[in-house]
């Protein structure tokens, strides 16, 4: 019997448009980056800690080249690859053996999230470590109720559906994982004002990409929720949360083969 395809929650084109556009505004110099350097730092502080010192790795999303570097600058062979340029991660991977997959901010936005780790355990060597992370369950709340406001008595669907800690942990271990582990950590952000969240968004990568788009908002709507998004303000600012979660686990051996460690 076939499987079932994955709803088409996502559009693939306009995930691709929106990263291709948060790469050009990175560019220009002076564009917010704090969600992916969060991300690169967290996978860094991690890889110490463990003490792990991968001769191979491959790089998912990162379009600072931050991790790469920092990797490369330790005897690591790196590869990257990037959505937006048509590295498609509800696919096999084209290249495997890896001892480090580093996925930032990538897997909140596809279709199949279990099929994508699939694919990432499948392209680590044996005892290859994945480190996943994405904005998960819990971010964006003030985006939220702003939106909420906007559109009165006949809500749409605006905000992306988010992945939860519990969820993302019986993922990683259903999917195969040794050592499975989600987490969660918090970033908040304080706003002057609505619109800077938006292009803060926009910069990052962080805009819309539900295949079902909600209809635009009219000028009454985005005045609406301008004026919610003020009214929660302390000191002059509106607080805004955006909640990491990251996964990671190792490629364990094939079944019924045991590693033997000197």
């Amino acid at each position: 019997m076939t499987a079932a395809a994955p709803p088409r929650i996502f559009d693939k084109a306009r995930r691709a448009a929106v990263r291709r556009r948060a790469v050009s505004l990175q560019s220009r110099g002076n564009a917010p980056a704090f969600i992916l350097a969060d991300m690169v730092e967290d996978v860094r502080e991690r890889l110490a800690f463990l003490r792990c010192e991968p001769r191979s790795a491959l790089v998912v999303g990162d379009w600072t080249g931050t991790l790469a570097a920092a990797l490369d600058a330790q005897g690591c062979r790196v590869t990257q690859a990037e959505p937006a340029d048509g590295f498609d991660e509800e696919r096999p991977y084209p290249q495997g053996g890896f001892e480090v997959i580093a996925s930032l901010g990538t897997l909140d936005t596809v279709n199949d999230l279990p099929g994508a780790l699939v694919h990432i355990r499948e392209a680590l060597a044996v005892g290859g470590r994945m480190i996943a992370s994405f904005c998960g369950a819990g971010s964006l709340p003030a985006l939220r109720a702003a939106m909420l406001a906007a559109d009165g008595e006949r809500p749409a669907a605006r905000i992306h559906p988010q992945v939860d800690a519990r969820a993302g942990g019986q993922l990683v271990q259903r999917i195969g994982f040794g050592e499975p582990v989600a987490d969660l950590r918090e970033i908040d952000v304080a706003y002057r004002a609505f619109d800077t969240l938006i292009a803060d968004l926009r910069a990052q990568g962080l805009t819309g990409v539900l295949a079902d788009r909600a209809p635009a908002l009219g000028r009454a709507a985005r005045d609406r929720a301008r004026s919610a998004f003020e009214a929660a303000r302390e000191d002059g600012r509106t607080r805004e949360r955006f909640t990491i979660l990251t996964l990671s686990g190792l490629r364990p051996p094939p079944q019924g083969k045991l590693r033997i460690e000197a």
